[in-house]
């Protein structure tokens, strides 16, 4: 017998509030343009998601399927601004593998 368990989380319910709380707005850079044609879209997500939470909310809000999450946490630049250093905010951005036959089009409100 094996002496670790392995629990099969479920998935969040989430309000409709909630899945726009989580998925904050889409990444358009010509990295996140790239990576479109490889069936994936790039959403900026608060630090506190995780994988699980941000799944559901694009699933619920898109209506789309979606295969995985791979989320990235970038650590905020130091930059001079008038001769004072400061810091920008740290945050995290979630790249979502979209199931075939799955689209998201980002131009258009949801």
């Amino acid at each position: 017998m094996s002496r670790f368990r392995y629990i099969k989380r479920e998935t969040p319910a989430l309000t409709r509030d909630q899945m726009y709380n989580i998925v904050r707005h889409p990444v358009i850079t010509e990295k996140a343009t790239m990576i479109s044609e490889h069936n994936q879209v790039t959403f900026r997500v608060p630090l506190d998601a995780d994988k699980r939470s941000v799944k559901a909310a694009v699933e619920g809000l898109f209506k789309v399927k979606v295969e995985a999450v791979n989320t990235v946490r970038v650590k905020g630049k130091r930059k001079m601004m008038r001769g004072r250093r400061g810091q920008r905010s740290d945050y995290k951005k979630a790249i979502v593998t979209l199931a075939e036959g799955s689209k998201i089009d980002v131009t258009t409100g949801v």
